[in-house]
């Protein structure tokens, strides 16, 4: 049921797509270099991974987006290294009514080494808004369809950036996490609640009209030890300071 859903989901965005102009839509592929792979305060891999995507954009406000987690490190024999270990297929749409941004959309996670009975999928409801100057407020909560049947995630985020050239732009945000009850017993949790935060400082260069470069580094703890654990095993609080290099290319 879940290939359905984002197979037709996946069909509508192409055919949103493709109803617009070509000058309308924008892609940009991109790969990232990371210390660690982190996703909701979990450590998936402790060592370097390599992270590609490729993402178009419409004007229309239909997106499509494939990201990856290749794994160079083997953490501790727990993983198989030099091999994708995930690939996430997201479509969605955005739209604005005044300031508020709005945006919604499907996530299908595949994991090509671990077999199709742990693969799952969500929906997603973004919403930002512009507070004052470079500082905006942001949620998204998260339900997954295929695996929980529940409200998986929340997160609640404050977001800075500042234009230091017109090359050069500093972003420094931080967030809070709320994860559902069979979310957290799924990662050892007592109880679903208050899960992680998140601090953030990255750097992004424009270095052409096509390329960027971009820099980072992310801190991430427990909100509440009982549900986020602490641990050395994948699935745990582990790494809690990773840092991430990037290039994009805008086509």
């Amino acid at each position: 049921m879940k290939r359905i859903i984002c197979l037709a989901a996946a069909l509508v965005t192409i055919v949103g797509l493709a109803a617009a102009p070509a000058s309308a839509a924008e892609a940009t592929a991109a790969v990232d270099f990371a210390s660690a792979y982190v996703w909701r305060g979990l450590t998936f891999n402790d060592g370097f991974v390599i992270q590609p995507s490729i993402d178009v954009a419409g004007k229309n406000g239909f997106g499509i987006n494939v990201w990856g987690n290749y794994d160079v490190n083997d953490y501790d024999d727990q993983l198989t290294s030099n091999d994708f270990s995930e690939i996430d297929l997201t479509v969605s749409y955005g739209t604005s009514f005044g300031k508020l941004d709005v945006g919604a959309g499907v996530i299908s996670y595949l994991f090509p080494g671990a077999g199709s009975d742990s693969e799952t999928a969500e929906v997603y409801l973004s919403l930002g808004y512009p507070i004052v100057g470079g500082l905006s407020a942001g949620m998204v909560i998260y339900y997954d369809f295929e695996a929980l049947d529940e409200l998986s995630y929340a997160t609640l985020s404050l977001t800075y950036a500042y234009e230091i050239t017109d090359k050069i732009g500093l972003e420094a945000g931080g967030s809070v996490g709320y994860a559902g009850e069979d979310f957290s017993a799924a990662y050892g949790g007592a109880d679903g609640g208050l899960w992680d935060y998140t601090l953030s400082l990255s750097v992004g260069f424009t270095i052409t009209d096509a390329w960027s470069a971009s820099a980072g580094v992310t801190h991430v703890g427990a909100l509440d030890d009982d549900n986020l654990i602490d641990g050395d095993t994948a699935g745990t609080l582990d790494t809690t300071t990773y840092v991430t290099v990037g290039v994009a290319y805008a086509f």
